[in-house]
This record gives structure tokens, C-alpha cells and sequence, in this order.
């Protein structure tokens, strides 16, 4: 009989996963299903307050990013239901009617909160906000936002260098082009939603095109929106109101991406993620798994509310290395540590390039998966904007630490099923970020 052990310690500071795979047999089986995807639930929940009328959210994720998103929202008048619930609704207040806080608003941990969010407020004229977050957040850049804002007339004020806490005063708008260095959907959604509140067009162009979550949510709720793939831009018409949707979330794809790993390193398993979206901006993962030739299978292809979805098939498989870099890297910036966990189990050397993005994230992850899989036995150099990974050294049972970093986290308890021995990770209560009950579904596929 094959045992595996999955083991919590929650402490009153931290919580520590010990995750200890049997010797032989381990293999990951069954259908499972994914949290809402975060990316969906920030934007429905944002413009459902903004919205007129009742938005209805079916499938919102509950980690704690969209619960910084909710409390910031309903501080500054909208009404949103117990998130705890099948259903959650939101009453709108309307466009331009974000009323002015009694303190200071708290993104937590959630850039996606705060970077968004600073497109609404400074286009409220005559309206004071003070943003804030925890240490990680007031670590992370705000200037690709704040400058953009700048330039269309915003008065923001932030620590040296751009940091949070941000103080705004909200200011009527002037409509800008912005070429937007980097492509990032938080940018380009910031600046779209300050066009909301603007007479013209705001239009953002990109390098390449980042995910169009926003886009698609826009237009469903009536924004005057336009699209061109050519040049990557995409131009909003200011004045038009917003009206209450009903919103089904689909899973995210950047959970179901570490199930997707387990699945093809972990010899004799075959898993099914169901109803996962696989919105083209965000299917980088898929691609990059099908050049290291992972066995995975689209079945049940449908679309939900506006977004494509389907259920995702994965046997395990020999990888082959392969190169993740370019245009690319927009479509999958967030899967990159569990991508990482792939390539030191494929055969050959697998180079991500063009990623230092991630040096900016949750944690600097390029540096943390560098030296966490040392610990574990892999070989891998880190790279100034990404990492090369020579795949093939078997991996041991090490003590980890996420950093608090929820990515980290989960592809760090990847890892150990396929290590050697106990692996230990420490601050592991970082998962619940995006993904509550990442552990319970850990013990469900080990069996």
C-alpha cells in the first residue's frame, strides 16, 4: 500500500507543509477543480461597484487578494455581500461615484487591487484617497502606473522611488496614448479604467499583447471599447455607464498550472482539472508545456460568460527541455516558478529569458526558485532575467521557505513530490492567497 504524508503544522505566526512522498507508486489520480480565476473575480468585483444596478458573481475566488479588493470597495460605498457565499452580489453606486473613505484603504498583499484601483480613484475630482498594503506590496513598483496617471493630469504622491503608501487627489482627466513599455495587463487596465471617467479616447499600446481579461469585462458591462490585435492597442471612449452583469468565473489556469506540472512529472498519473479558462492571453502555460511535449489534453471545450473554458487532461510523460522567452512570457509570467519545477525535471537545459518582471513580484522569484531548488538538488544558473535549468539531478527533501510568496509556495510543494525524503516548507500559509485549499486538494490527488 502506498502512503504519502501531507502535513500541516499551523503555528500562531506561520504555517510549516511537510509534504513526504512513499519510496515508489506515488501517482496523482482523479478530477479535480481549481479556484475561481483571480484575475476575473478583482475585475468583477471592481466593476460591479462602479456599475449601475446588481452584479451577480458566481464562482468568485476566495483568497485573500479579492477580499482586499471587496473591503477597499465596499470603504468607499459599494455593497458586497459575504464572499463566503455560492453567490455574491454587488451593488453598484455608478461611474464617478466612489465615495471618499473614512481611512486608509488596504490592498494587502494584491497588486492587481491596488494598481487598478489608482486608475478609479484619481479620476474622481475632488475626492482624497490614501492606498496602502502589507510590507510585500509596499515593496513593489507603483511608478508604471503613477507615471501613466501623471501624464493624464493625476496628483498622486508616494514614497521615494514609487513605493506605497500612495495619497491621491482625484482630478478630471485629460484622455492620453500611452506606449506602455512592458506589457502588463495591471497597467493597461489602470489606464483604461481612468478613461472611464474621461471625455475622448484613452488608448494604451503594448509591446505585445498582455491578458484581456479587462477587455472582454468592459464591454459586457457597456463600456465604449475598441480592440486592435495589429498593434497591440486598445482605445476606451470616456462617459459611457456601466451596467450590472451576471459574471461566472471560470478556474483559474494559474492554479490548475500546478496540478498540470504534477501531473506530467509524476510517473503513472493522469489528471483531469475541470472547468479551467483558457482565455488565449493566458494559455502561455500550455504551449510552453506542449514544446517540453507534456501529455495534456483540451476536452469539454465550451465558452462561459464571455470566456473560453475547458476541462484539462494530463498524463504523466517524459519532458524535453525547450526555450520560454519573447512574446511569450506575457501569456504566462505568473506560472514561470512552477514552470521552473517542469524544466529541472525535463531532459536538456531549458533557458526562460525576457522574465525580470518577476523580480518585482509577490517576492523576487527568479532569485527565490534559484536558490530553493538548489536546496533541492537541481542545477540551474540564475539569469538577470531569468534562469537556465539543466534538468536530470534527482531531487531531495530540503527545508524551503516561500518568502511569502503564495507561487512559491505551491511550486515548492510540487517539487517535493517528486524529491527524496521529507521537504519542509516554511511560511506555507502563503498559498492561501490565490488558492485556500491548495493542501486539501494536495492530499485529495495523493490519495
Amino acid at each position: 500500500m502506498v502512503t504519502t504524508t501531507v502535513f500541516l503544522n499551523r503555528t500562531e505566526k506561520q504555517d510549516v507543509l511537510t509534504v513526504t512522498p512513499p519510496t515508489t507508486g506515488l501517482a496523482l489520480r482523479g478530477q479535480i477543480q481549481v479556484p475561481g480565476d483571480k484575475s476575473i473575480s478583482h475585475r468583477s468585483l471592481m466593476l460591479g461597484a462602479i456599475a449601475q444596478g446588481t452584479t451577480q458573481i458566481q464562482g468568485l475566488l476566495l483568497g485573500e487578494d479579492p477580499r482586499s479588493t471587496a473591503a477597499c470597495f465596499r470603504a468607499m460605498g459599494a455593497k458586497i455581500s459575504d464572499l463566503n457565499t455560492e453567490l455574491v452580489t454587488v451593488e453598484g453606486i455608478g461611474l464617478g461615484q466612489l465615495q471618499e473613505p473614512i481611512d486608509i484603504l488596504d490592498a494587502g498583499n494584491s497588486g492587481t487591487t491596488i494598481r487598478l484601483m489608482m486608475g478609479l480613484l484619481a479620476s474622481h475630482p475632488g475626492r482624497y484617497f490614501t492606498v496602502t498594503g502589507d510590507a510585500s506590496l509596499r515593496s513593489r513598483p507603483m511608478s508604471r502606473v503613477i507615471k501613466p496617471l501623471q501624464q493624464m493630469g493625476a496628483q498622486i504622491w508616494h514614497r521615494q522611488g514609487g513605493f506605497a503608501p500612495l495619497a491621491v487627489q482625484g482630478q478630471s482627466l485629460k484622455p492620453i496614448h500611452y506606449q506602455s513599455p512592458i506589457a502588463s495587463a495591471q497597467v493597461k487596465s489602470c489606464i483604461l479604467l481612468a478613461g472611464l471617467m474621461t471625455e475622448g479616447e484613452t488608448t494604451v499600446t503594448e509591446p505585445a499583447l498582455s491578458r484581456d481579461h479587462s477587455e472582454r469585462m468592459l464591454r459586457a458591462f457597456g463600456a465604449h471599447l475598441t480592440v486592435d490585435p495589429e498593434t497591440c492597442s486598445v482605445t476606451v471612449t470616456g462617459g459611457a455607464p456601466l451596467q450590472g452583469q451576471s459574471v461566472i468565473v471560470p478556474g483559474d489556469i494559474s492554479s490548475a498550472a500546478f496540478w498540470l506540472v504534477a501531473g506530467a512529472i509524476v510517473p503513472g498519473s493522469d489528471l483531469t482539472i475541470q472547468n479551467v479558462g483558457v482565455n488565449p492571453t493566458r494559455t502561455g502555460i500550455l504551449e510552453a508545456l506542449a514544446a517540453m511535449e507534456a501529455d495534456i489534453t483540451l476536452e469539454n471545450p465550451r465558452e462561459v460568460a464571455g470566456e473560453p473554458v475547458a476541462d484539462l487532461r494530463v498524463r504523466s510523460s517524459s519532458l524535453k527541455a525547450c526555450t520560454i522567452a519573447g512574446d511569450l512570457i506575457p501569456r504566462l509570467i505568473d506560472e514561470i516558478p512552477i514552470l521552473a519545477v517542469a524544466a529541472a525535471m525535463a531532459k536538456g537545459t531549458t533557458v526562460i529569458r525576457d522574465a525580470a518582471e518577476l523580480r518585482v513580484k509577490e517576492s523576487d522569484r527568479l532569485a527565490v526558485m534559484a536558490a530553493q531548488l538548489t536546496r533541492m538538488g537541481a542545477t540551474l544558473t540564475e539569469l538577470p532575467d531569468g534562469l537556465e535549468i539543466t534538468g536530470g539531478s534527482p531531487l531531495v527533501g530540503a527545508e524551503v521557505d516561500s518568502f511569502t510568496d503564495h507561487r512559491i509556495a505551491m511550486s515548492l510543494a510540487i517539487a517535493a513530490l517528486v524529491a527524496r525524503g521529507n521537504t519542509t516548507i516554511q511560511r506555507a500559509e502563503a498559498a492561501a492567497i490565490s488558492y485556500p485549499d491548495f493542501v486539501g486538494t494536495l492530499q485529495t490527488v495523493m490519495g
